[in-house]
């Protein structure tokens, strides 16, 4: 058998997180197992579906790595196929005309509550011709469904799953318009591409019994199900727009890389011993859905933080430097006009929990910053600073070779020359030449930020300490 998985959603929006973690795994499975991975997308709401929701999926799916077998498929392009299967069950005598209409059947529905009834459809049209019943004259398909005994299924992740038919009532296949619902339809499309598994969320459990009724109804055996329970917040509530229930590709504006959101959603649930750092490859030759957990996921900001500083300190320069060239261009940096960025990379990746932090902590070799962190320039800016920052300018000017070493000597000699540690020279230049009190080394700063821009941003600092004298006084 072939192992055949698919991802199926509705254009209806973005690739929200949970969407993320279910392709993920349904994508693992099938590359785990030498299998094909389909992208189907569910459309046949056709008012609520549009063109952008569909290329955001894609290329959520595309951003995280997840290359497609087949696909898009569309179930607006299979209309007509639908119509022939739904004929077939009206022939075989598994699917029925109904008539009545919208006004009795909530009528019904309010009685069954009152009398703390669920409600559910009560057959009225189900063994009577069609002109013995005539409510409406657009009547919906409604399926046969069987009146005794139970749909009993192994899920790969919650286990044997029993139902009674006598819970499901016949529930509506078609519309009057001649439009499948998304029962019918699922069940169509798994049927037709061969699905062997479907991976999907635990929100859908409640459909699988009439799936599966639906796939013995064709004569055909129903896929193997796993169905992966829901993502919560700390607060143990679904996730929401809220509680980082955005779009996938949201992370990547917010500077996560994609290996560390697919290591953290890999994360969510699965496990395969106390590892927690997984390459691509690892992920495809450790997963299995039967490792999943049964219980729900909760989302951690903080340990997906610390799985792109992960990645950012482990990830190719080369590689970090285009996208921290892409972020700063977009922001209108000239990348021209300071050291090479790769040099920037090398100084600032350890340093770094996201891209937006990276390009945050560049600019400053790049070009003026408008105002010092309010808190630095009070500790290390003052008039005890004075005198370190003039001596600091005076030797910096004499130097010819700008590089870690020389600026090194300088600053070491500064701090002996005024009896001082290290960190009393280091502080107030690294405000002074960065406008905030963390860099990497002083030495290694102030060799990139460069001759010019070190002399008159200490230059600089030493105004502001003058103006603030004169302002208290």
């Amino acid at each position: 058998m072939t192992v055949r998985t698919r991802f199926a959603p509705s254009p209806t929006g973005y690739l929200h997180i949970g969407g993320a973690r279910t392709a993920l795994f349904a994508w693992l499975f099938a590359r785990h197992h030498n299998g094909e991975f389909v992208l189907r997308v569910e459309d046949t709401d056709l008012e609520r579906s549009t063109e952008e929701s569909v290329k955001v999926i894609a290329d959520g799916l595309s951003w995280l790595g997840l290359d497609v077998d087949k696909g898009p498929i569309f179930q607006s392009d299979r209309v007509d196929r639908y119509k022939e299967l739904l004929e077939q069950l009206l022939q075989n005598g598994k699917a029925y005309h109904c008539y009545c209409s919208r006004e009795l059947l909530d009528q019904e529905r309010q009685q069954q509550r009152e009398q703390g009834l669920k409600p559910r459809y009560n057959g009225r049209c189900r063994d009577l011709a069609g002109t013995d019943h005539q409510e409406t004259n657009e009547p919906v398909i409604r399926f046969r469904n069987p009146s005794r005994g139970a749909v009993v299924f192994e899920d790969q992740v919650r286990g044997r799953i029993s139902i009674s038919n006598e819970e499901l009532d016949d529930l509506v296949i078609a519309r009057a318009n001649g439009m499948p619902t998304y029962n019918f339809a699922v069940v169509a499309d798994d049927l037709d591409m061969e699905i062997s598994h479907v991976i999907r969320g635990d929100d859908h459990i409640n459909n699988t019994p009439r799936q599966i009724n639906i796939f013995e109804a064709f004569g055909a055996k129903p896929p193997i199900y796993a169905h992966v329970p829901m993502i919560i917040n700390s607060d143990g509530q679904r996730l929401s727009k809220r509680h980082e229930a955005v779009s996938v590709l949201e992370y990547k504006e917010r500077g996560f890389l994609p290996e560390a959101l697919r290591n953290y959603l890999i994360r969510l649930g699965w496990s395969a011993g106390d590892q927690e750092i997984f390459s691509l490859e690892e992920m495809i030759e450790k997963f299995d859905i039967v490792n999943v957990n049964s219980a729900a996921a909760a989302f951690d900001m903080d340990k997906l933080r610390w799985f792109n500083q992960h990645y950012i300190k482990t990830a190719d320069f080369s590689r970090l430097s285009l996208m921290l060239a892409e972020r700063l261009k977009c922001d209108g940096v000239d990348i021209n006009s300071g050291p090479a960025l790769e040099d920037v990379v090398l100084a600032l990746q350890e340093r770094s929990e996201t891209l937006v932090e990276l390009t945050k902590k560049s600019k400053y070799f790049y070009e003026e910053f408008e105002d010092y962190d309010e808190i630095a320039a009070k500790k290390h800016l003052r008039h005890a600073s004075e005198t370190i920052l003039t001596n600091l300018r005076e030797e910096l000017t004499l130097v010819d070779a700008w590089d870690v070493s020389a600026i090194s000597e300088v600053v070491n000699r500064v701090a002996k020359n005024n009896g001082m540690k290290l960190g009393k020279i280091a502080q107030p230049l690294r405000v002074a030449v960065s406008g905030t009190s963390a860099t990497p080394p002083i030495d290694k700063t102030v060799a990139l930020v460069g001759k010019a821009r070190t002399i008159s941003r200490i230059s600089r600092a030493l105004k502001y300490i003058e103006d603030r004298q004169k302002g208290a006084a």
